[in-house]
């Protein structure tokens, strides 16, 4: 068992690395991870399970203690990333495919990876898992909110069927995942120090899926996908910083805020596009991006924040 603690912990390490690897695979060889689509939402049931298992009260120490941050960093998720997503469609007038994936990523709550980040950022980590949790909590609610809000102009939305998909593939598997632990707790106490090797796992299983699902939209305007993506990414935390700086917080909550608003549960997005907007593979495609450049950018920055510290 400890030679797959030490294993993921390598794999966590070296995420960014491993994803990009696999992902030039599945796009060399799309034939090899093209049939993994139909599993998507099933690998992400997998990542929340294992987000459940490991959760414990200590998750919610920090909201009870200290709300301010936890609260400023969930509505900051909530409201920083879907507008500068529809700004961006907006500004470079996006084709509908397009728009609808990068309002879709926009409006997930926070990815479980920007607690590493965090932690490798010297940032309150603490208060980056307590941001996370509340706010995965809450996207079966506001993440069909604010999509609704931003893109029934253009497309008609069934806000409830959305709520219904996020509750099965975000919600209920985190009670699974809770029950279990909690009914289980000596049985799986060795298991839970691998459910992020699992998480991680799952999270590139569902990327090169969509890469070679993908690969003719990626061809034809993979560089500009990419840029919305990058700057997407850039703006998340930078206004996710500012904000928290606005509200007086110390350097180490910024630094929490600005990763968390910045980095997203990107394997919702793909998995809400595979399932409400089949016939628009391209909608896929800027979460499945934004997987593989949020956790190189997040990398960068807790690297330069490290030397800052």
């Amino acid at each position: 068992m400890n030679v797959f603690v030490r294993l993921s912990q390598f794999i966590q390490k070296t995420f960014a690395l491993w994803l990009l690897l696999v992902s030039a695979v599945a796009f060399i060889y799309p034939q090899a991870f093209a049939w993994l689509t139909h599993y998507i939402t099933w690998f992400l049931g997998v990542i929340m399970f294992g987000m459940g298992m490991t959760m414990t009260l200590a998750d919610f120490q920090t909201l009870i203690e200290h709300p301010k941050g936890v609260v400023i960093g969930v509505l900051a998720q909530f409201i920083i990333m879907p507008t500068v997503a529809y700004v961006l469609t907006v500004v470079f007038g996006l084709p509908l495919d397009m728009a609808i994936g990068v309002l879709l990523v926009g409006c997930c709550p926070g990815g479980t990876a920007s607690n590493v980040i965090t932690f490798l950022a010297k940032g309150n980590v603490g208060l980056s898992i307590a941001c996370t949790t509340v706010s995965t909590l809450l996207a079966p609610l506001l993440t069909p909110l604010m999509f609704y809000l931003f893109a029934n102009q253009w497309i008609d939305i069934d806000a409830s069927a959305m709520m219904l998909s996020v509750l099965e593939v975000v919600l209920l598997p985190i009670v699974l995942g809770l029950a279990a632990r909690t009914l289980f707790k000596q049985q799986l106490s060795r298991s839970i120090q691998i459910m992020p090797l699992v998480s991680v796992t799952a999270i590139i299983i569902i990327v090169a899926a969509i890469i070679a699902n993908s690969k003719a939209a990626l061809i034809s305007s993979g560089m500009f996908l990419l840029l919305l993506v990058v700057l997407h990414n850039g703006f998340g935390l930078l206004f996710g910083y500012l904000s928290a700086k606005f509200f007086g917080l110390p350097v180490p909550d910024r630094r929490a805020i600005a990763i968390e608003v910045g980095m997203q549960n990107s394997g919702l997005g793909v998995a809400l596009a595979a399932v409400h907007f089949a016939t628009m593979p391209v909608a896929a495609v800027p979460s499945a991006l934004f997987s593989v450049w949020h956790n190189i950018s997040g990398s960068i920055l807790a690297t330069w924040w490290q030397k800052r510290a």
